[in-house]
């Protein structure tokens, strides 16, 4: 999706596959200590980046040079234009950091966060029941099955027990850990002054763990951003899983969206369970995500909510 719709790109499957794999080995390397030896993480962080940017060089001149047309602007086509109206036409260079960067924002933090939301499907039966009321009581979900036409935009965004369990799990385990700014004007915080045209950094975790607006911080508990609370709601700046200010996240609705659909999908057409005995152990870099995968099976239900039997065991289970 990062690739085809954000972008543009219109790559063969294969390449496409190839690709990924190697993104895959920049991201697991990308906070790599920097010593440049050979087998180092470093270096093979380093080579990834390479082959993956030249990929990208082939495919951004291929869409420089389409003359197909199309019925919307892609990101990609809003960064390069974006670059001309101001007078500045972006460097080759440029455009693949760019393309880079919004491939790891679209692709890399979706994932972490769709991995947490069926993590805590799982620890929490009671949630995803209480998930599968609102879907009947709106008339999305009957006799197992989600109604023709039903999920509409309007109709995604008048689930409020649904927005307060994606809010809960990106309050606690939001994919990146903060964020950089540029101080504009010196300040000072706590009785130290931070000058102008310094970098500073923001950690996204500390604030939902510290915000005093939130109580019991560590339990798992949608219903804190429910209509009868107000944990959300006393001051600007206690919950940003996507930033904050004016450099807030530009795609938080589009991921939003596609949570809230996962979560609608997985509490109507499915049931899982986990495929191991232990829930894995989380790791934070350079995204929240289980260390070793989790582990799931899945089983299609059919309209009496009866496990869809399979001739293969391959389809049962997957890792996420």
């Amino acid at each position: 999706m990062a690739i085809r719709v954000l972008l543009g790109f219109r790559i063969p499957d294969e390449e496409l596959t190839r690709l990924f794999e190697v993104y895959q080995q920049f991201v697991e390397n990308v906070f790599s200590l920097p010593v440049d030896l050979p087998f180092s993480g470093y270096r093979r962080g380093i080579r990834a980046r390479e082959t993956l940017q030249k990929g990208l060089e082939k495919a951004i001149r291929e869409k420089l040079q389409s003359t197909q047309g199309k019925d919307y602007s892609d990101a990609l086509d809003i960064l390069i234009e974006s670059g001309k109206e101001h007078g500045k036409e972006l460097t080759m260079q440029e455009l693949k950091d760019g393309t880079l960067e919004l491939i790891f924002a679209a692709y890399a933090t979706t994932a972490s966060a769709s991995t947490s939301l069926i993590m805590q499907l799982l620890r929490h039966p009671q949630v995803l029941e209480k998930l599968r009321e609102e879907l009947r009581s709106k008339g999305i979900l009957h006799n197992g099955c989600i109604c023709e036409g039903s999920l509409r935009l309007d109709t995604i965004s008048s689930l409020h027990y649904l927005d307060c369990v994606i809010k809960e799990v990106l309050r606690l385990f939001t994919p990146i850990s903060g964020g950089y700014r540029t101080v504009l004007q010196t300040f000072e915080l706590d009785g130290f002054q931070i000058p102008k045209g310094w970098s500073v950094m923001y950690s996204i975790r500390d604030t939902h763990d510290t915000a005093p607006v939130f109580k019991d911080v560590d339990v798992f508990d949608p219903d804190r951003f429910g209509q009868d609370r107000t944990e959300d709601k006393d001051g600007r700046f206690h919950y940003l899983p996507f930033g904050g200010g004016v450099r807030t996240c530009l795609g938080k609705h589009l991921a939003k969206l596609f949570l809230k659909a996962l979560a609608i999908e997985l509490a109507s057409t499915s049931r899982f369970e986990l495929a191991t005995r232990t829930f894995p152990r989380i790791t934070l870099v350079p995204v929240v995500h289980p260390v070793d995968g989790l582990k799931v099976k899945f089983f299609g239900l059919d309209s009496n909510q009866n496990e869809i039997l399979t001739e293969t065991e391959t389809m049962l289970g997957a890792t996420v």
